[in-house]
């Protein structure tokens, strides 16, 4: 059983949320492999990436933020499972030509430049609507500085959504949403998994 998390755009596995997830399902749901990819910069390269490890491990469930958020989408619609999105980018591809350039990811320590072909790929990913949208647990806050919450709510119309007056792009108090993360997401910890 895998749970993955998939980060933000110029983000890394070492980020705040996802260190904050890593912690908290690997010492309450050890019978999870928790799974937190360092995502190349560019869509193809982090698609390939995904692809190939949800080929070999399938996602049990999906928790995505951001950009990570959309790229849990398309793999949750894919893989049929539930994803829990924090702040999640819809039409990434709108957002992000604003955001053309070079980046450096710290972890993988690759430099990355992002081309208006990259904006072409999201586009192509993003699917036309939600086929299950009882799949997904949308977490979003107004205050969001990065993305228009509205856009996200209108999109995931029929999913669970908790919409949160204030806070910022990071979801201010993430780590108080984790057990109803888990609960979404079905996870199964140690106490039931072994009762009779």
């Amino acid at each position: 059983m895998t749970l993955y998390y998939l980060h933000g755009f110029a983000s890394s596995s070492l980020s705040v949320k996802a260190v904050l997830a890593r912690d908290y399902f690997s010492g309450n749901y050890p019978s999870y492999s928790f799974v937190t990819p360092d995502l190349a910069y560019t869509p193809a390269e982090a698609m390939a990436q995904l692809t190939s490890a949800m080929n070999s491990a399938p996602p049990s469930a999906i928790i995505g933020s951001s950009l990570g958020g959309f790229l849990a989408t398309v793999m949750a619609e894919r893989y049929q499972c539930r994803a829990c999105l924090i702040n999640p980018a819809v039409a990434p591809h709108q957002v992000l030509a604003d955001y053309l350039g070079e980046y450096h990811h710290p972890v993988l320590k690759r430099s990355y430049t992002v081309l208006p072909e990259h904006m072409v790929q999201l586009e192509q990913l993003m699917p036309l609507r939600i086929q299950q949208p009882a799949n997904y647990l949308v977490l979003l806050q107004s205050g969001d500085e990065v993305l228009d919450y509205r856009k996200a709510v209108s999109y995931y119309q029929g999913a669970r959504q908790h919409v949160v007056t204030g806070g910022d792009h990071s979801f201010i108090g993430f780590a108080d949403y984790l057990p109803a993360i888990a609960e979404f997401c079905q996870l199964v910890p140690p106490a039931s998994a072994g009762s009779q």
